[in-house]
């Protein structure tokens, strides 16, 4: 049986972060995807140059169509924006607590622009962060979940991640793509010990949403019955390739995205 999967995240025209770059790892990893909008962006791989935000409600009704119709395995919850939108994408998934939920708590675009209303912070640690199987931030992210400096060593990184879980977590992957270094290691934050998940960093300016792909790809692991290590290394594994093909495309001057379909179109 074919997995289905929802992502509830901002649009990227350029079509490498967001619900782009989510439908396109749901796709490459053989489950079926599903899309509700929060906010269209206008952006490239140079920045992010306007947001215009879909109403709340209409959010809300977005999911409510979704899960009255669709079996859904898992949730991918990407750009929420404003507190409202969090507070309505809360309510909507509230009778649904039985479907793995991974929240990437997109804050920042690779460019710099802003993607998180500050006073959402709260709604979203609040709200959004206890029906969440995984938390995904980066170490940005961890550090203004928790209104903390940014973690500049591994002990750091775990300790942040620990107190993230604590907060309602189900689990909390801390990404260490932002540590000084050759290595850019994770750390997974469950019931039991640490654990961490070691990877090299490559040199490279194409990493437009990676931050949205491991997220959604962690989630399609999850929707196909992985348990949580095994689909957190799965989804490692399949980013880190993604970027060492990224060169093989040519999209863009600025941080170019990705290679979603590395796997599979073999002679591009």
């Amino acid at each position: 049986m074919i997995a289905n999967v929802l992502s509830i995240a901002g649009s990227d025209p350029s079509g490498g972060a967001g619900i782009q770059a989510d439908l396109k790892a749901f796709s490459a990893r053989g489950v079926y995807g599903m899309a509700v909008l929060t906010a269209l962006t206008a952006q490239n791989t140079r920045g992010v140059s306007g947001v215009h935000l879909v109403p709340a409600e209409f959010v809300a009704r977005q999911i409510e169509a979704v899960f009255a119709d669709v079996r859904v395995d898992a949730v991918k919850i990407g750009m929420i924006a404003t507190a409202e939108i969090a507070e309505a994408v809360a309510d909507a998934l509230a009778a649904h607590r039985d479907v793995p939920v991974v929240l990437d708590p997109v804050m920042v675009a690779k460019g710099g622009a802003a993607l998180l209303d500050p006073a959402a912070v709260d709604a979203l640690t609040r709200r959004l962060l206890p029906l969440a199987s995984v938390l995904t931030p980066n170490l940005p992210e961890a550090a203004a979940l928790l209104g903390v400096p940014v973690a500049a060593s591994r002990a750091e990184m775990a300790a942040q991640a620990a107190k993230l879980r604590a907060l309602g977590a189900g689990a909390v992957l801390v990404k260490g793509g932002h540590l000084d270094g050759d290595d850019s290691p994770d750390v997974l934050a469950t019931a039991g010990e640490p654990l961490w998940l070691e990877g090299r960093r490559l040199t490279t300016r194409n990493t437009h949403g990676t931050g949205c792909t491991l997220s959604s790809t962690l989630a399609a692991e999850l929707a196909k019955g992985s348990p949580l290590p095994e689909a957190v290394c799965a989804a490692k594994a399949y980013v880190a390739e993604a970027i060492a093909n990224a060169e093989r495309l040519t999209v863009g001057s600025g941080h170019g995205p990705v290679h979603h379909f590395h796997a599979l179109w073999r002679h591009s």
